[in-house]
């Protein structure tokens, strides 16, 4: 027994790494996203009275999901273990969004929501589709983890909230421009493009897309629905055009009004 206590390694604290192998985009989508899981846990479609625990977990799960998923299936160990700066830019940005998530209007958190979720999903597509082609995966591969590294930790916290995952339901454009931008990195790098031209050619179209697709109401195609079958609201939160010309019950029924007290006790 004393012979296995003298042979066991010392404790490594790690060295906070910020820059090196897209290690600079890997983070700021971590703290992006980790911001967009406190706020997530927030939407009245989510919440389920969370402690401030379940508020910062909420954060972690959207924020280190996708890349902890992300290179694990690629078989290496995931850098939100081995580079402490993930879970600081996590726990930071975790902290910002249940800040604003209680100090703020529904409207202004969603969209601080949206705008933030537009700009992760690029490059967390961004940094999948890099992993991908320099763990030699085909194509399709690489463009399989361009899709779960942005969109693992949102299926992370809608599962944990009770919700349908995101990926599955109406919406705008997601899993599809995650796909899109991890194609056109791949379109780039095969062109020989230098690593920055690719990703910020893959980041300004899918980020560009992304906004314009919320704001003009742009949605993913859904199923053919069998004859006679009522459509029922879902009550997504709109932003845009979808909210032109709504009533303020139609805008509390969306999650984007919240009653006041003294409205309540009518």
């Amino acid at each position: 027994m004393m012979d296995i206590l003298m042979s066991a390694q010392p404790i490594d604290f790690g060295g906070w790494k910020w820059t090196g192998d897209f290690t600079t985009l890997d983070l700021i989508a971590a703290g992006t996203n980790a911001l967009n899981g406190a706020l997530l846990a927030r939407r009245p479609d989510h919440y389920k009275n969370f402690t401030v625990i379940g508020i910062f977990g909420m954060a972690f799960l959207m924020g280190l999901g996708g890349g902890i998923t992300r290179d694990v299936i690629v078989n290496e160990v995931p850098g939100a273990l081995t580079n402490p700066a993930y879970i600081t830019v996590a726990f930071v940005c975790g902290l910002i969004g249940y800040l604003l998530a209680y100090g703020k209007g529904q409207m202004f958190r969603e969209g601080l929501f949206q705008f933030v979720t537009s700009f992760s999903l690029p490059l967390y597509a961004i940094v999948g589709a890099q992993k991908g082609a320099a763990a030699g995966l085909p194509v399709l591969g690489i463009l399989a983890l361009a899709v779960i590294g942005p969109t693992s930790g949102r299926w992370y916290v809608d599962v944990s909230s009770g919700v349908t995952p995101k990926q599955f339901i109406r919406g705008e454009w997601f899993v599809s421009i995650a796909a899109l931008t991890g194609l056109i990195w791949v379109i780039c790098d095969a062109a020989g493009l230098n690593v920055w031209w690719s990703s910020g050619i893959s980041f300004v179209i899918g980020y560009t897309l992304r906004v314009v697709a919320l704001y003009r109401g742009w949605e993913e195609p859904l199923a053919k629905e069998p004859a006679g079958v009522y459509k029922h609201d879902d009550g997504r939160p709109l932003l845009g055009r979808k909210l032109a010309g709504k009533s303020e019950r139609e805008l509390h029924d969306l999650g984007l009004v919240v009653a006041k007290d003294s409205d309540t006790a009518k």
